[in-house]
């Protein structure tokens, strides 16, 4: 494949079964390659291997398998820009930090997440703390003697630059990268490499030119694409989904097995009613009837997905639950 031609992934972490907001993200992502005549890539987002077993990753497979979405490399199939399991890509993550350790910008950071939280730091609108740079200026002496007492994690300085974008599906979003977002993380003190790294070499690496997930990562999108100009990377596009919600609101859990693919798999006869659903849901369709995945590409459109997050009515609740 020629780069520079459309190509999407799904990137999901086999943490436990899908439920039905990954399958919403997993069939968007899907739709918006196949819709440009594109090729799509399954990657395994295992960065910690601990919490994310090959069987899940298998399973992972098997329903995508049966959903009908069918991807043209990664997972266990292999291809050309393998591995494509990131516990597997230990050694291009080391490469891309020691990029960034030569232009200086990299420090360690002793803090646990509970000092954070307990510390008078700010909090952002989704609940994440704005690292005070605690840890920005420790002379080589102070990080020695801390150092005795914890490995330490690595964050990434960043400037006061508000860092830009045109999302393909909310428009326009700015977010400034010292006020809204601070130092932040690329590997934990257990020497596991932080998605924000991996999700860049690992996009650039395998050729991927538009990314389609959820609203809730929206704001990863300034702190992702300030790592590809450091490393010199080409950024693909961005398009982030509305949440699938429960009726009452709450969202979609893995943690709390709300509608699992396995509990859906043995009550329904096959994927059509669960596609339609979706596809409903999103807009492509005036009605929720069966329907295939493929007979969704030409309905495909990202003017007809809506911004908001998307409850699931009761009734549907119930019959799928």
């Amino acid at each position: 494949m020629e780069r520079g031609a459309v190509k999407g992934r799904f990137a999901p972490t086999p943490s436990g079964r899908m439920h039905l907001g990954n399958l919403l993200c997993a069939l968007l992502a899907w739709l918006s390659a196949r819709a440009e005549g594109g090729r799509v890539v399954l990657r395994i987002e295992d960065l910690d291997a601990m919490r994310s077993p090959r069987s899940y990753a298998d399973l992972l497979e098997d329903d995508l398998r049966w959903l009908g979405l069918f991807w043209d490399e990664g997972g266990s199939s292999g291809g050309p820009d393998g591995p494509y399991y990131q516990s597997e890509r230990t050694a291009l993550y080391q490469a891309a930090l020691a990029r960034l350790e030569e232009q200086g910008l990299v420090y360690p950071c002793f803090c646990s997440r509970a000092q954070l939280h307990a510390a008078q730091a700010p909090h952002l609108s989704d609940g994440r703390v704005l690292y005070p740079g605690t840890c920005r200026n420790l002379t080589a002496q102070e990080v020695a003697q801390r150092r005795q007492h914890r490995p330490p994690a690595l964050r990434l300085r960043v400037p006061d630059e508000t860092v830009s974008f045109v999302d393909r599906h909310l428009g326009p979003y700015s977010e400034n990268l010292q006020r809204e977002c601070g130092d932040f993380l690329i590997r934990r003190s257990d020497g596991v490499f932080a998605y924000q790294l991996a999700v860049v070499v690992d996009d650039a690496a395998m050729g991927v030119t538009q990314v389609v997930r959820g609203a809730d990562l929206l704001s990863s999108t300034p702190r992702q694409l300030y790592l590809y100009r450091l490393l010199g990377l080409p950024a693909p596009t961005f398009a982030h989904i509305p949440l699938l919600t429960a009726p009452d609101g709450r969202r979609l859990s893995k943690r709390d097995g709300d509608l699992d693919l396995g509990a859906i798999r043995r009550r329904l006869p096959g994927p059509e009613p669960l596609l339609g659903l979706l596809g409903w849901l999103c807009g492509l369709l005036e009605r929720p009837e069966p329907v295939r995945a493929q007979d969704l590409v030409p309905l495909f459109s990202w003017d007809k997905i809506p911004k908001g997050d998307l409850p699931l009515p009761a009734a549907l609740w119930e019959l799928l639950g």
